[in-house]
């Protein structure tokens, strides 16, 4: 036996190459969804509708067809279900060929007059993804999307994380009858209805200068809610260690600048925070740093930890009185979370380096005590902050 592997291109028999078209009319069997197969050509070859690499196997080893074709949606090298079926027919000694078709990625930047080579591509169809994340890269964001996952969800998360203005591109039965090309923001998108088959391209979201951790003061949104101060900052940053693919709570956020700090070198940030000041400062220090991927959770602790996503790191700079059951709710999410706890008070020392300890944690405590120099007159003096205690914990 001997099998192609079609890409359909869009939809229609224009975006089919010459090469599928004569691997078509050449065929004995056609595999593929009923969708694709009502699209297809004139031919006369048995049609069998099938989509799951294993039951399309099925299908071939047992048709006792010399020549068969399989048929994909787009570009078999571009979020296809080829990749799967490849490696069973390898394993079985099947001849294939593969015949790549026109993409609607393709399709849509042609119809833009846009080179896509720098673009970000990612699918939305079927499967989860984070636009944020996306289109945080510096570069634009092309979405597949399919299912419920279409254009409106994927630009309602960017609203949430407060890129609502962010223009946004959407591609509609590309290459079909009704096509249609709708350019606007994912504010204005987040609210309206797209058909199944669409695709979306978000622009670039602004992005902050990068820096090493430990951002001045002064360049936060302040008012008169206390703040970790840089240098503090900086070593909680040292101890969390937070890689590009983390997790992180900062429990009491503040002002937010923990929270941005953090969001600045990790994937996402929920900044857990009750005060209704402190949380109108935490998006605007967000928006001002372009931390998109720092969530707000309004709430007190531990209740406001129910149901957010695992975490890597915890931050604790406030407990309200509840730092025992923080840390205990911060445990039960993810006992090899790495935990840093501030404080200014011995009692919430002793209270923190207890409860760790009796959760399994190896701990360790550091006093940072920072003096910055005040001029008077001509004479620099060294004024004291408050001595800060920074108690970490981690598994053994």
């Amino acid at each position: 036996m001997r099998v192609c592997l079609v890409g359909t291109g869009c939809g229609t028999e224009d975006t089919l190459t010459g090469q599928g078209l004569a691997a078509i009319g050449e065929a004995e069997l056609i595999v593929g969804s009923f969708r694709l197969l009502q699209s297809l050509p004139p031919h006369s070859a048995r049609c069998e509708a099938a989509t799951g690499p294993e039951e399309i196997l099925r299908l071939l080893t047992g048709s006792g067809c010399g020549r068969a074709c399989v048929v994909y949606s787009g570009d078999t090298g571009f979020y296809s279900g080829a990749k799967g079926l490849l490696p069973l027919l390898e394993e079985r000694g099947i001849e294939a060929e593969v015949l790549p078709g026109v993409s609607s990625l393709q399709y849509f930047a042609a119809k833009l007059r846009r080179p896509w080579q720098d673009w970000r591509l990612c699918s939305a169809h079927g499967v989860d993804c984070d636009p944020v994340a996306a289109v945080s890269g510096g570069v634009p964001a092309f979405f597949l999307t399919g299912g419920a996952r279409g254009p409106a969800l994927l630009c309602g998360r960017l609203a949430r994380a407060g890129l609502g203005g962010l223009p946004v591109t959407v591609g509609e039965n590309l290459s079909c009858q009704g096509e249609r090309i709708l350019t606007g923001t994912a504010a204005d998108f987040a609210a309206r209805t797209f058909v199944p088959l669409s695709v979306l391209l978000a622009e670039p979201a602004p992005a902050a200068p990068r820096r090493t951790p430990g951002l001045p003061d002064g360049l936060f949104c302040r008012g008169e809610v206390p703040m970790t101060k840089q240098e503090v900052r900086a070593a909680i940053l040292a101890k969390l260690a937070v890689g590009p693919g983390d997790v992180c709570w900062d429990i009491g956020a503040g002002t937010g600048s923990v929270s941005v700090e953090l969001a600045l070198s990790g994937r996402e940030v929920w900044a857990v925070e009750r005060r209704p000041e402190a949380c109108r400062l935490i998006l605007e220090n967000r928006a001002r740093f372009s931390a998109w991927n720092l969530h707000l959770a309004e709430g007190a602790a531990p209740d406001a930890l129910s149901g957010l996503p695992r975490p890597d790191a915890v931050f604790v700079g406030g407990s309200g009185g509840f730092l025992r059951e923080i840390l205990a709710a911060v445990h039960g999410a993810n006992p090899a979370a790495r935990i840093c706890v501030s404080a200014i008070a011995l009692e919430t020392l002793g209270t923190a380096a207890e409860c760790l300890s009796a959760l399994g944690y190896r701990v360790e405590v550091v006093q940072i005590a920072v003096s910055r120099a005040k001029t008077a007159g001509e004479l620099h003096l060294l004024m004291a902050q408050n001595p800060v205690f920074l108690i970490t914990g981690e598994m053994a």
